[in-house]
């Protein structure tokens, strides 16, 4: 990293100007040259760029790359930051425009102070318009952090919209996000902070409720963008999630030159291979670990519908080691008796802290999955998801068969720790 000296006195650098470099738009200020790189957004779906989000790269004179952050401080020490952001701007506008592309959009991020200054929208039309470029190529990002609760923003942004700019919520889930941002903004676009991926990656529960935001916000009406993205590990759970759009060095990293179009191609069809894989594994180990409770199901089933009290028909079943309770329900999803219990059971402190919940004769199960599924495959053991369960709010599968006893149509269902069987 070069070192930039201190100006002597009386000293006055040039104005920042536009330049070029070959067949690229630059800008020139005090001895540095700043430029544009791009780097690709793929869509998941389409295998293809279909976008790429702009970020400035900075050298000096000797052709010595500096942070581009280092020359922005320095145009604000010297009262040149408003000029040299607009040229910035400017030059990713009309670098962007010489790429060999048709419909692809630009990402551009925003400083939230760029956005608060009614100016700024008509200026960045103009240079659109200069350009031959729709506003519909561009896409605006914009801080999930930025412009508070203001009724203000909320104003500019859908003028923005208005003006037909796309709008990005960039880095959703980042310190105090809530849902109710996206609500308000309407973007047409969110981009999930790192931080999430990053705890998901370490975080199984975390990445197991991953699919779920992104599945909320797409029913909100938001395509979905996961960047940040160096590993096929992370990329592997992008995938998982259902996101619409990846972004990260695991793809393309920033060039000056737009990415060719088998890159993303060979790369979405090789992780694609790899996560059927992983399902299939996955399926087959969990498989696997079921396969003793649903053969004990199905015996206790038929005990069931033999007459067989409850309680006797499920002591072989409830003898696994993760089950965690049997009990059975009408024809109408009400249950009938309290929960059966593994004779060895003895009440963890979690349990005793959700004693309220822990008896459940006359509970009403109807809705849940577990119940609608059995009744309408009679005789077939259905299985869920991994979810919490409401009696000691811990994570469990549910088994469930329907079955005909002298009591008329019941569901017997066994609840299998599976806090403890997924970590074996």
């Amino acid at each position: 990293m070069s070192m930039i000296e201190l100006d002597p006195p009386g000293f006055q650098p040039p104005r920042p100007v536009a330049g070029d470099e070959g067949s690229r738009r630059t800008v020139l200020y005090g001895g540095y040259t700043v430029f544009s790189v791009f780097q690709p957004v793929f869509s998941v779906t389409h295998r293809r760029a279909i976008g790429y989000h702009a970020s400035l790269r900075a050298h000096d004179e000797n052709g010595r790359q500096v942070p581009s952050g280092e020359v922005f401080t320095q145009a604000a020490r010297r009262g040149d930051l408003l000029e040299l952001g607009r040229l910035a701007e400017s030059l990713h506008l009309g670098n962007f425009n010489a790429f060999d592309s048709q419909d692809e959009w630009l990402f551009l991020s925003l400083h939230p102070a760029a956005l608060m200054d009614t100016s700024y929208g008509d200026a960045l039309l103009a240079g659109l318009k200069a350009l031959g470029l729709p506003p519909q190529r561009v896409v605006l990002e914009v801080s999930e952090q930025a412009g508070g609760e203001t009724t203000r923003f909320a104003e500019i942004i859908d003028a923005m919209r208005k003006s037909g700019f796309l709008i990005a919520l960039d880095g959703f889930g980042v310190k105090h996000s809530n849902i109710d941002r996206v609500w308000n903004l309407r973007p047409d676009i969110v981009t999930l902070d790192r931080c999430i991926l990053a705890q998901a990656s370490e975080h199984s529960h975390i990445e197991r409720v991953l699919p779920r935001l992104v599945s909320l916000l797409h029913e909100s009406g938001q395509l979905v963008l996961m960047g940040g993205l160096s590993t096929e590990r992370e990329a592997l759970i992008a995938l998982e999630c259902n996101v619409d759009f990846v972004q990260g060095t695991y793809f393309a990293g920033p060039s000056v030159e737009p990415v060719k179009p088998q890159v993303a191609a060979s790369a979405m069809d090789a992780l694609s291979a790899a996560l059927r894989e992983q399902k299939a594994a996955r399926e087959r180990a969990q498989q696997d670990r079921l396969a003793p409770y649903i053969d004990a199901l199905e015996q206790a089933s038929g005990r069931l519908s033999a007459g067989e009290e409850p309680a006797d028909a499920t002591r072989a079943l409830l003898a696994l080691p993760e089950a965690a309770r049997a009990f059975v329900l009408d024809g109408s999803g009400r249950q009938t008796g309290d929960n059966l219990l593994p004779s060895s059971s003895r009440a963890s402190q979690r349990a005793k802290k959700f004693r309220p919940l822990l008896h459940s004769e006359g509970a009403s199960w109807e809705r849940r999955p577990y119940f609608i599924e059995a009744l309408r495959a009679p005789g077939h053991v259905h299985v869920t998801p991994p979810y919490l369960s409401i009696n000691e709010a811990h994570l469990c599968v549910t088994a469930s068969i329907a079955t005909e006893t002298p009591r008329g149509t019941q569901v017997l269902c066994v609840d299998i720790n599976w806090e403890v069987a997924a970590h074996r």
